[in-house]
């Protein structure tokens, strides 16, 4: 019961905000807001890919195997997926400036032990049962990040700004795994795999700050009036209902399912070339791994340009058609991802393969797995939507773990692997990721 007053959402302030002030104090909260919760859960993705850095000197120390590797990957997206399930339905009723706070300090909390105990050398055995209890924890704090962050657009920006501010937003998985993939790969290859695990606990220490700083829980508890009144948007009757009586209508809601599964195949490429992208470059190609590492980084930058644009693609250029964008760009992603996957070539060229499709991949993830389905979910049901999505694209990026490290781990032979299969898995995921939308928006609108 303390537990659940602690985080539940917090209550209008008695004192209220001067009518002559609330524009200036609204839009200072707001902001504050809006760059706090980006600014902590591009921090979260720097706690989460670290293992998609150190896999190579974890697989040429002796520690684990890429089998292993596979499992340990799986079950984080496993329980990922059951925390972004149940979180996402709680959040709805919770601070998420504290929501948001104590994920980020458990994942830092995980990195730091991981990376004081691989200083301490210890055995296989104990690196791979330490690796996959503790990276379930992970994968759970993990899970409390997207909800607060998401929720928090719909309590702080009416709906016709909410498309550009979620483009926004959802490019910190981008920017996150670019700063992660380019600071682990370079403290990796100078100090070993332990302090790379140090370095993403300072990073998760960081977005600990900033959640407790900057971010505000709703703007009625800061005295201010509710995002509907203070923009003039009309008040639907559906926004009247209780929470959870719209989140039961989300639930049974099929088009919320079709994006899930959608999304579940967006999952399951875009984690295969984080998960692997550098292990493929250093096996496949032979780069080393600080190229390896610059290559899968840097090209997530264009990732980030790509959801930026997703926004105005979709309302300005193709007047609010949502399929055409995700066609173009989809077919693109694949062609990219097949051109990474199964042309030779140095590092220009690989860097331009992965760079357009990042940025093309980047479009098609934030139109289907943002605003196709913010078009018609409701402001109050908006982590339950997460939440249905959550758990199908983690179980899936989950599979794809389990999957792909046995189809590479399993063609191995005296150290040389076989990607091939993987990578027929991985482009045929690209290919329905985009496909099943497209097929079925006619539907999804009416």
């Amino acid at each position: 019961m303390i537990l659940f007053s602690y985080f539940r959402i917090s209550k209008p302030s008695a004192l209220k905000v001067p009518a002559g002030e609330v524009d200036a104090v609204y839009r200072k909260y707001r902001r504050r807001t809006f760059w706090g919760v980006t600014v902590a859960y591009t921090l979260y993705y720097v706690c989460r890919t670290t293992l998609g850095v150190v896999k190579q000197p974890l697989i040429d120390g002796g520690y684990l195997t890429a089998a292993q590797l596979g499992i340990i990957g799986s079950l984080f997206y496993f329980v990922y997926s059951v925390g972004k399930f149940l979180n996402g339905f709680m959040a709805d009723y919770c601070n998420i400036r504290r929501f948001m706070a104590w994920g980020i300090g458990i994942s830092a909390a995980v990195n730091l032990v991981l990376g004081l105990m691989g200083l301490l050398n210890p055995v296989s055995l104990l690196v791979f049962v330490v690796f996959t209890l503790l990276w379930g924890i992970n994968g759970f704090a993990q899970s409390m990040g997207s909800p607060p962050g998401t929720i928090s657009l719909s309590r702080w920006f009416p709906l016709n700004r909410r498309g550009t501010m979620y483009s926004i937003f959802s490019s910190t998985p981008q920017l996150g795994k670019s700063v992660s993939m380019i600071m682990t790969g370079f403290i990796v290859a100078a100090c070993g795999w332990q302090w790379g695990f140090l370095a993403a606990a300072v990073a998760g220490a960081i977005g600990l700050v900033v959640s407790l700083v900057f971010i505000a829980d709703t703007p009625e508890s800061k005295g201010l009036p509710s995002v509907q009144e203070l923009s003039g948007e009309p008040v639907r009757e559906m926004d009247k209902q209780p929470t959870r009586q719209l989140q039961k209508w989300v639930f049974k809601h099929p088009g919320i399912w079709v994006i899930a599964l959608s999304t579940a195949f967006l999952y399951i490429t875009q984690h295969a070339v984080s998960d692997w992208g550098v292990l493929f470059l250093q096996k496949q190609k032979g780069f080393s791994l600080e190229g390896a590492a610059q290559i899968i980084g840097l090209a997530e930058i264009f990732g980030v340009a790509g959801n930026l644009s997703a926004g105005w693609l979709s309302d300005v250029v193709f007047r609010g058609n949502r399929v055409r964008p995700v066609v173009i760009s989809g077919v693109l992603a694949v062609a990219a991802l097949g051109g990474f996957l199964f042309l030779e070539g140095g590092f220009g060229l690989n860097m331009l393969f992965v760079a357009l499709f990042s940025m093309a991949f980047s479009v098609v993830f934030c139109i289907v797995a943002g605003l196709m389905a913010l078009d018609f979910v409701p402001r109050k049901a908006t982590g339950a939507a997460l939440g249905i999505i959550g758990i199908t694209s983690y179980v899936a990026a989950g599979l794809q773990s389990l999957l792909s490290g046995w189809l590479i781990g399993g063609h191995e032979v005296e150290g040389v692997y076989d990607f091939t299969p993987a990578s027929v898995f991985w482009i045929i995921a690209c290919f329905l990721a985009f496909s099943l939308p497209v097929v079925g928006w006619k539907y999804l609108r009416k």
